[in-house]
C-alpha cells in the first residue's frame, strides 16, 4: 500500500465518521423537540455504512479493504420506526385534545455514546492520515 494510499483510507474514514457526528449532534439536538398535535415527531436518525462481501482471495480482499471507507458507501440516514414518547402536559402549545405531547425516542445518554465512540474513529483516522503525512516528509527527506 502507498502512502498516498494510506491517506486516501484515512481522508475516507475522516468524512464517513464527519457525516455520522452531523446526524448524531442532530438527533441530541432534536432530542427533547416537539411538534404541533397531529403532525409526527422528530425521529432518531442513523448512518448506515455499506458493506460487500469478499469473494476473491485474501490478497484481492485486502487490496479492496484498503481503498477505504468512502463517503458515497453512506448507503442512507435511516430514521427510527420506534415509538415517541407521550407525556401528559395539558398547557404545553403542543398538546393534544387529551392532553397529551409527543416527544422523539431519544436517549440523550445513548446518543452522547455514539458521539464519543465517532469522536474517537474520527480521531484515529486524523492519526493515521497524519502519520501518514509524515511518512512521505521523511521520505522526501531522505530523498534530498
Amino acid at each position: 500500500m502507498s502512502l498516498m494510499t494510506a491517506i486516501e483510507v484515512g481522508a475516507s474514514g475522516l468524512a464517513a465518521q464527519r457525516r455520522r457526528l452531523e446526524v448524531l449532534i442532530s438527533n441530541l439536538v432534536n432530542a427533547k423537540t416537539t411538534r404541533p398535535a397531529g403532525t409526527e415527531p422528530y425521529r432518531r436518525k442513523d448512518v448506515v455504512f455499506s458493506a460487500t462481501e469478499p469473494r476473491q482471495g485474501f490478497e484481492a480482499a485486502f487490496q479492496a479493504a484498503m481503498s477505504g471507507v468512502r463517503a458515497v458507501e453512506i448507503s442512507e440516514v435511516v430514521a427510527d420506526r420506534g415509538e415517541s414518547i407521550r407525556r401528559y402536559e395539558p398547557g404545553h402549545p403542543h398538546a393534544d385534545k387529551d392532553g397529551y405531547v409527543t416527544y422523539p425516542n431519544i436517549n440523550a445518554m445513548e446518543e452522547m455514546v455514539n458521539i464519543l465512540s465517532t469522536t474517537r474513529s474520527y480521531e484515529a483516522n486524523l492519526q493515521a492520515t497524519n502519520v501518514a503525512k509524515e511518512m512521505a516528509a521523511k521520505t522526501l527527506e531522505i530523498i534530498r
